[in-house]
């Protein structure tokens, strides 16, 4: 299923996000068939990130695949990003 997602995702959710300059990408499935997505570009910061996902990511992914139970927003932070937070914080970058 996560093929199907990911296909949704590039070919349905993206060419709408396009138009924000941003994008869509999946980040975890459920064993319950919640789908966790990731938004990015302009999107990842804006303010209205969660009514994106609602409004146009749910629905598009539940009408593509109606197995899907939901579609959540994931708000992880990359482990990358935290090392170099905390490099930062240490002075270890200059």
């Amino acid at each position: 299923m996560k093929e199907q997602i990911t296909k949704v995702l590039k070919e349905k959710v993206d060419p709408v996000l396009a138009q924000h300059y941003g994008g869509a990408i999946l980040t975890g499935l459920s064993e319950d068939n919640v789908v966790k997505v990731k938004l990015t570009g302009a999107c990842a910061s804006c303010p209205s990130a969660q009514y994106t996902i609602e409004d146009i990511v749910k629905a598009i992914v539940m009408e593509e695949i109606p197995e899907v139970k939901d579609v959540v927003l994931d708000t992880s932070v990359s482990e990358d990003l935290i090392d170099m937070a905390k490099k930062i914080l240490r002075g270890e970058m200059k």
